[in-house]
C-alpha cells in the first residue's frame, strides 16, 4: 500500500518545489484541492486554467480568485478558458455544487484581476518558459488542454507529469451508468489529450485518478471536526444531515466557515443520491498524486473514450491486456490510504486556515 501523504524529498528543507499548472472548473472539490496545494510548501502554483463545467467559465474564475483572496494567496495568473466543450453543448451541475459552484458558501468578492492572456495560451506560455519542470494537474473537462495540444503539439515532451482527475474504469460512471463527469462533460476532449500522451516514457505517463480510487475518498463530518480543531476554530464545528438548507456555520476561523458551508452542501447532495451524508473528494486527491505520485499504486493501460455510442458517449475504456496492440498511454490509480491522505490534508489546510485566521 503506498505512503500515506506527500511526505516525499520534496518536503526536505532546500528542496525544489514543484511547480504546477492547475486546470480547474471550481466547484467544491476543486476548492478544496486549490486550498491544500496553497497549504503545501512544497508546492508553487505558476497558473491556473479555467474551464467550464461544474459552473460556467467566468463564475469559475471568480472562485478562484476570491478563494485565493480569502486564503491570502501570493498573486497567481487565473486565466479564463473555454466556455464550452469542443464539439457539444455544455452542461453545468449546479445541482451538485450550487448555484456558484462553491455549495452554501457565500466568498467576499476579489479585487485581483483574471490574467490578460487566456488559458490556452496559459498552458503553452508555461510549458515554454519551463519545459520538462512543470506539473500540470487538471480537475474538470480537458478542452483547455486539447486546445493547447493543437497549438503545441511538442506539450506531452515539454510537461514534467499530467495528473487528470477523470474516468471511470472498473467502477461504474457518476454521470451515466459507465461515463465520469468530467469525460462526459467534453469526450472529444478527452480523446485529444490521451492520444496525445502516447509514446511517452513510462515515468512520464498521465497519471488517471478515476472514481474507482476517487470514490474511496469519503469525507465525513469528523473530518470537518478534526479541520476545525487543527485550525483553532471555535466553537466545535458540526454539520449534521438533521440542518437546514438555511444552516451557516458559525466557526471564528474564516477558512473553515466558508469550507464547512461549501462541503455539507456537498454532502447532502451525496445523501439525496443514496450514497451518505458525505463527500467524494476527488479533486484534492488528485493534487496530492500531483505532488507526490508515491501515494497511489497505479497500472499501466492503454485508455480511449466512446464517442459515438448511444448508451456509452464519454466512457473511459482501458486495454489492460494489449487487445489493441498498442502501448499503454496512461498510469491509472488502482489503490491508496484513504485515511493517511485525510490526515495529511487535515494537517495542511488546518495549518493554513489557522495561519489566516
Amino acid at each position: 500500500m503506498p505512503a500515506a501523504g506527500p511526505t516525499d524529498q520534496n518536503n526536505a528543507p532546500g528542496a525544489p518545489r514543484t511547480r504546477l499548472i492547475l486546470d480547474v472548473d471550481t466547484g467544491i472539490d476543486d476548492s478544496l484541492a486549490l486550498l491544500y496545494l496553497l497549504a503545501s510548501p512544497e508546492a508553487e502554483i505558476l497558473g491556473i486554467a479555467c474551464t467550464a463545467g461544474n459552473v460556467p467559465v467566468e463564475q469559475v474564475a471568480a472562485n478562484n480568485l476570491n478563494w485565493l483572496d480569502l486564503c491570502s494567496a501570493p498573486e497567481i495568473d487565473v486565466a479564463v478558458g473555454a466556455r464550452v466543450p469542443l464539439a457539444c453543448p455544455l452542461r453545468t451541475t449546479e445541482d451538485t455544487h450550487g448555484p456558484q459552484g462553491i455549495g452554501h458558501a457565500v466568498l467576499p468578492t476579489s479585487q485581483r484581476r483574471r490574467s490578460d492572456r487566456n488559458a490556452t495560451a496559459l498552458w503553452v506560455d508555461l510549458v515554454r518558459e519551463h519545459p520538462g519542470e512543470l506539473v500540470g494537474l487538471v480537475t474538470g473537462p480537458l478542452t483547455n488542454l486539447a486546445l493547447a495540444l493543437r497549438d503545441e503539439p511538442r506539450l506531452p515532451q515539454l510537461l514534467h507529469r499530467l495528473v487528470v482527475m477523470g474516468g471511470a474504469f472498473n467502477h461504474p460512471g457518476n454521470t451515466t451508468p459507465t461515463a465520469e463527469w468530467n469525460i462526459s462533460v467534453d469526450p472529444e476532449a478527452a480523446k485529444e489529450v490521451f492520444d496525445a500522451f502516447s509514446g511517452l516514457p513510462e515515468n512520464r505517463r498521465p497519471i488517471l485518478c478515476g472514481l474507482d480510487v476517487t470514490e474511496s475518498i469519503e469525507m465525513h463530518p469528523e473530518h470537518l471536526r478534526r479541520l476545525a480543531d487543527t485550525a483553532g476554530s471555535t466553537p466545535t464545528e458540526i454539520v449534521s444531515p438533521a440542518d437546514t438548507s438555511e444552516t451557516r456555520s458559525k466557526a471564528s476561523n474564516t477558512v473553515i466557515r466558508h469550507l464547512s458551508d461549501a462541503i455539507r452542501f456537498y454532502m447532502e447532495f451525496h445523501q439525496t443520491h443514496d450514497q451518505g451524508f458525505l463527500a467524494h473528494m476527488h479533486d484534492p486527491f488528485a493534487a496530492a498524486v500531483a505532488l507526490n505520485p508515491t501515494i497511489v499504486r497505479t497500472r499501466p493501460a492503454t485508455v480511449d473514450v466512446e464517442l459515438h455510442g448511444r448508451l456509452t458517449r464519454g466512457t473511459t475504456v482501458a486495454d489492460w491486456a494489449r487487445h489493441w496492440n498498442r502501448e499503454p498511454n496512461v498510469n491509472i490509480a488502482v489503490a491508496t490510504d484513504p485515511a493517511g491522505f485525510f490526515d495529511d490534508l487535515i494537517d495542511r489546510v488546518g495549518r493554513l486556515a489557522k495561519s489566516v485566521g
